[in-house]
């Protein structure tokens, strides 16, 4: 474990604690999601994204102040190209972005595992992105069975992502 893991962040309820308690009012991500940043549990309020193969949206909400929220990012589940490398995830870290999750991949793996950010993603690709949308912001946005809204809640852990629309949520 490295020293980036012993985060605040940590201290984010476990997401199978959270569905043993809370079943009823969360989606489950029924996807292989693997964990890539320095911190291994985050939790946030919800901030979405919808962008297919292209991370000019993201690099420009990275650059906004985070306040302990976690982005996350419908690329359409494609690992053809990279939505978030390290500088991107940087950036992200030092405006106070708790995590970002994308349906899609990452790429610059072992610099990842070393800022102190929560990042989870389908797998990685050394390809990078297009640059030539914005996506959408602040849309609704599915996967794996679960329903992420702009303000929803979230939870992420070696054992998978949990989203509440009722807000944060305690592990009992």
């Amino acid at each position: 474990m490295n020293e980036m893991s012993t985060t605040s962040a940590d201290r984010s309820p476990a997401t199978a604690d959270l569905m043993d308690v809370h079943e009823a009012v969360l989606d489950s991500v029924d996807l292989p999601i693997r964990l890539y940043g320095g911190r291994r549990r985050f939790s946030g309020s919800v901030v979405t994204l919808r962008a297919f193969e292209d991370n000019s949206g993201l690099k420009r909400l990275v650059a906004e102040p985070g306040e302990g929220r976690v982005i996350v990012v419908d690329g359409s589940g494609s690992t053809r190209v990279a939505m978030l490398g390290d500088m991107v995830a940087a950036t992200a870290a030092s405006n106070g972005w708790a995590g970002v999750v994308v349906h899609g991949a990452v790429r610059d793996v072992d610099a990842l595992a070393q800022v102190d950010l929560g990042i989870a993603a389908l797998g990685s690709n050394p390809r990078r992105s297009k640059k030539e949308s914005e996506g959408e912001r602040d849309v609704p946005v599915a996967f794996g069975g679960a329903l992420f809204t702009p303000g929803s809640w979230v939870a992420v852990d070696a054992d998978g992502i949990v989203v509440s629309r009722s807000g944060p949520l305690a592990a009992g």
